[in-house]
C-alpha cells in the first residue's frame, strides 16, 4: 500500500506536530526517543523548568504505556512480556507544548484510571505536590499497578492545564485509553 506522505505531513503541520511514534514499545527504546525529544526541545531554546517537564511528562507516559498496555509480545512472541504497545505525538503552538499517547488497556483499569485521573483534576498545584508527599510515603494501594503509583501525580503537577482522557472500546475485555496534557 503507497501512502500520501505529504499530505500526512501537512495534516500534522496543520495540527502543529512535530513528532509522532506508534508502535513497540520497551524500555532501551525509551532511551533513543528521549534524546531525539531532548534535541527537539534543545531547538526551542526554552526555559529549563519547560524543557524537564516536557521530558518528565514525556517519561512518565512512555513508562505507563510500557507498564500498563494489554497489548504485550503479541501472539507469535508471547516471550516478548516487556514488550508493550502504544502511540505518542508531540507538538507545540505559540510556546505551548502537548504530549498525547494512546493504548491499549484491560477494561478491569478503565475505572481505577478514571477516578484517579477525575481526582487530580480537582487538585490545585498545592494540593498537587502534598497529595505527590504523601503517596511517596504511602505503600501502593493499587494491585493493577506495577510501579510506585505516582506517575499521573507527576504529570499533573507539570501540566498547565486539566489532563485530558478518554476511554474508547476496542473489543473484548479492552479499552484504548489516551491522553493528552499541555505544558
Amino acid at each position: 500500500m503507497k501512502f500520501d506522505l505529504l499530505r500526512f505531513n501537512k495534516t500534522l503541520a496543520e495540527h502543529h506536530i512535530t513528532v509522532v511514534f506508534s508502535g513497540p514499545i520497551w524500555a532501551e527504546g525509551i532511551d533513543g526517543m528521549a534524546e531525539m525529544l531532548q534535541s527537539r526541545l534543545d531547538l526551542e531554546d526554552l526555559p529549563l523548568s519547560a524543557s524537564q517537564s516536557i521530558f518528565s511528562v514525556f517519561i512518565e507516559q512512555m513508562n505507563n504505556m510500557m507498564m500498563y498496555s494489554a497489548a504485550k509480545g503479541g501472539p507469535s512472541r508471547p516471550e516478548k512480556n516487556s514488550i508493550s504497545q502504544g502511540t505518542l505525538i508531540f507538538g507545540a503552538q505559540d510556546k505551548t507544548f502537548f504530549i498525547q499517547s494512546g493504548n491499549v488497556i484491560k477494561n478491569s483499569s478503565v475505572e481505577i484510571l478514571k477516578s484517579k485521573l477525575d481526582y487530580l483534576n480537582t487538585l490545585d498545584k498545592k494540593e498537587l505536590r502534598q497529595f505527590y508527599r504523601e503517596r511517596m510515603k504511602a505503600e501502593n494501594d493499587n494491585p493493577e499497578s506495577k510501579g510506585a503509583g505516582i506517575g499521573f501525580i507527576e504529570i499533573a503537577r507539570r501540566a498547565s492545564s486539566r489532563l485530558e482522557y478518554e476511554f474508547i472500546p476496542y473489543g473484548d475485555d479492552l479499552t484504548y485509553f489516551t491522553m493528552h496534557v499541555t505544558i
